[in-house]
């Protein structure tokens, strides 16, 4: 059986939901937890089980990736390629924050994200969201999906999920989030950094980090 954790309460314990999300997660199972604009499921990354799960719950098509949540920037080098100085300056400005970057992962992760590994580059980002980044922080990168339906928008409060209480091991409610615009997403390859999506995050901003970021026609 789930168990709700009211992270509102006066009375939260935040170390000891951290220690208990990161064992769920150790043990193979998802959580529940909001991120800045929406609820999320979160898996341990290096776990096909779990990752295959969100898929499940979420009746992913075929092929579609998870993307990843790291706590810090360090973490986000150790699992990717091509993360130069212009890379580390976006993230330097903007995380935690809505940027995610889709890049090139490091060579010889045992890891399969839905894709079964065809896809040239994973998606990533460390959130404001404090409670998720500490636990990624805590548990290394987290798979995250958002905990609807494929193709669904973003859910703010906690009132129905595609899941069962025994899909997940914890809700972490924070009750109903604020509405928000998605990240901006940029993609970096052999060396250059291209706009994919504008979203929280204005083109005119990253151009004032690093001018050097292309859009497509």
């Amino acid at each position: 059986m789930a168990e709700s954790i009211d992270v509102t309460a006066e009375n939260f314990d935040r170390n000891r939901a951290i220690t208990n999300a990161v064992t769920a997660l150790n043990e193979g199972n998802l959580i529940i937890a909001p991120l800045e604009f929406g609820y999320v499921f979160l898996a341990d990354a290096f776990n096909h089980k779990a990752v295959q799960s969100i898929h499940r719950l979420r009746y992913d098509p075929r092929g579609v990736a998870t993307q990843v949540i790291v706590g810090d920037i360090d973490t986000a080098r150790g699992i990717t390629r091509e993360f130069g100085t212009n890379v580390t300056s976006l993230c330097e400005r903007f995380w935690p924050g809505m940027l995610t970057i889709n890049i090139a992962p490091a060579l010889g992760l045992v890891w399969d994200l839905g894709d079964a590994r065809t896809l040239e580059q994973i998606s990533i980002r460390v959130p404001s969201a404090d409670l998720v980044r500490e636990i990624a922080r805590a548990s290394g990168p987290l798979a995250v999906a958002s905990a609807t339906l494929a193709g669904q928008k973003p859910k703010r409060d906690t009132s129905l999920f595609p899941a069962r209480d025994s899909d997940y091991a914890f809700l972490f409610d924070a009750g109903e989030l604020p509405a928000g615009e998605p990240s901006t997403v940029i993609s970096v390859k052999n060396d250059g950094i291209y706009l994919t999506r504008v979203g929280a995050i204005s083109l005119a901003s990253l151009r004032e980090v690093t001018p050097n970021i292309a859009v497509p026609a």
